[in-house]
């Protein structure tokens, strides 16, 4: 029977914690402070060790460090809220298996210990400090899954489409990160093993086009010296992903809407038709059923990649997840730029957090890059930043955190609405604890 340890100074949550998974048949012993868990470290072997980031007499790294020199072969998984994120992700860096964001279902922990239980290195014989798992590889899709609502409705569309067979119509806006989510669907899908071929509809030019897409014969026109395979038989078993749809030009639609209907193509210069067996997802920042009816986009091809829509948020949208994705592009630009440099200093925080990102994902990991190039010390600091987003907070209106203007009304209700009233939610959102809001709510007579 695996060995668990709680460390949680909620005593409440540590108990119906330590309930539920007494009840999954593991051995669990808690503990309500770091003081009160160390001896027990010291003294027994934990399979599994579920540490509350932030104690009140020790943190989680500090127990991080003590847990892995007493224990190497324990799995160590951090619980923490919003605001300690940062935090968290410098645990995993240090050898923690991973972190799980409060309030969290029981059944997520129960699947991250599973996951701990899994790992080749959850043994008393290991004799080596675990290393901190990878978040990062040489997948340019490989990114940090969110935590707030908005990424977890994008990741259970995901996981809801990817095992069928309908074409995907991935819509939002420039740098959300709409080709991961479209590899994401692929991966998850069951031609996981064959190709996933990316096209940029808007890169391709319009003379060359049909071969690009349905490839050529060799002298089947001027420069045509050899034979030529076409994104269609590239993707052939698995995936073609056609990023920014819109931009392809009418004659072109209707070849296309041609080779997904009878799912042959033609390469040019060819009497031969060759079968395909592609799925389709296709990509755009543009409002196609408005091209439709502007007649700029067939409506017939619009519905044949229409069968499911995915919306993927701004930026903007998903705060929560804000610090997420810039840690994780921090680690992965140390890795290109041969860097080590630690974190973000408090100040690019709070500037990060209340500048609006128009450029998205795209724009964060563009910025953390730079700063990790120019940085000369272990913190990312105010000062290396551009102008336009260190100085682009202090006139913006519509911005979380700390109450320090005149339009904290406008923030609580704007809050509220985007937490569907869920005021513990709206709270993380605004940077205060519950008990502040709820003093604001009745301060502005504001009732839900």
């Amino acid at each position: 029977m695996s060995k668990i340890l709680i460390i949680e100074d909620d005593v409440a949550f540590c108990t119906m914690l330590k309930t539920f998974l007494q009840k999954k048949e593991y051995e669990v012993e808690t503990a309500f402070s770091g003081n009160e868990a160390i001896p027990k470290i010291r003294q027994d072997f934990f399979n599994v060790v579920l540490t509350d980031v932030r104690l009140p007499d020790h943190d989680g790294i500090t127990l991080l460090e003590e847990i892995l020199k007493h224990n190497p072969g324990t799995q160590v998984i951090i619980m923490t809220g919003y605001a300690e994120i940062n935090m968290a992700v410098n645990a995993i860096k240090q050898g923690a298996f991973d972190y799980i964001s409060k309030p969290f279902n029981p059944d997520t922990i129960l699947q991250t210990i599973e996951k701990a239980l899994g790992s080749k290195s959850n043994t008393t014989e290991v004799k080596k400090v675990k290393t901190a798992p990878k978040k990062t590889n040489n997948d340019n899709h490989s990114f940090v899954r969110g935590v707030s609502d908005a990424s977890k409705k994008l990741n259970e569309y995901v996981a809801l489409v990817a095992p069928t067979k309908m074409s995907v119509l991935v819509v939002g806006d420039s740098g959300t990160g709409k080709e991961y989510v479209a590899s994401s669907i692929h991966k998850a899908s069951k031609r996981s093993e064959k190709p996933f071929v990316a096209v940029d509809c808007g890169a391709v030019p319009k003379e060359i086009a049909s071969s690009e897409f349905f490839g050529h014969i060799k002298g089947s026109f001027t420069g045509a010296v050899n034979d030529k395979v076409g994104h269609f038989e590239a993707a052939n078993g698995g995936t073609l992903f056609l990023d920014e749809i819109g931009n392809l030009s009418y004659e072109l639609q209707v070849q296309l809407l041609r080779a997904l209907q009878e799912r042959r193509i033609k390469p040019v210069g060819s009497n031969k038709e060759i079968e395909v067996d592609i799925r389709v997802i296709a990509a755009t920042n543009e409002d196609l059923s408005n091209s439709v009816k502007e007649g700029d986009f067939r409506e017939d091809l619009y519905h044949r990649l229409n069968e499911f829509t995915i919306k993927v948020p701004p930026l903007k949208d998903r705060i929560e997840d804000l610090m997420l994705f810039a840690n994780h592009f921090l680690e992965e630009s140390n890795m290109e730029l041969d860097k080590n440099v630690v974190g973000f200093a408090d100040e690019v925080l709070e500037v990060f957090k209340k500048y609006e990102w128009p450029g998205n994902l795209r724009e964060l990991k563009n910025i953390v890059k730079r700063s990790v190039l120019l940085s000369q010390k272990d913190m990312i600091t105010l000062d290396i930043l551009p102008n336009d987003i260190a100085y682009a907070t202090q006139n913006a209106k519509h911005t979380y955190g700390l109450f320090k203007n005149q339009n904290e009304q406008e923030l609580i209700l704007d809050a509220l609405e985007k937490a569907n009233g869920n005021k513990a939610k709206a709270a993380r959102m605004l940077s205060i604890d519950r008990k502040t809001l709820y003093n604001k709510l009745k301060q502005y007579d504001i009732s839900l």
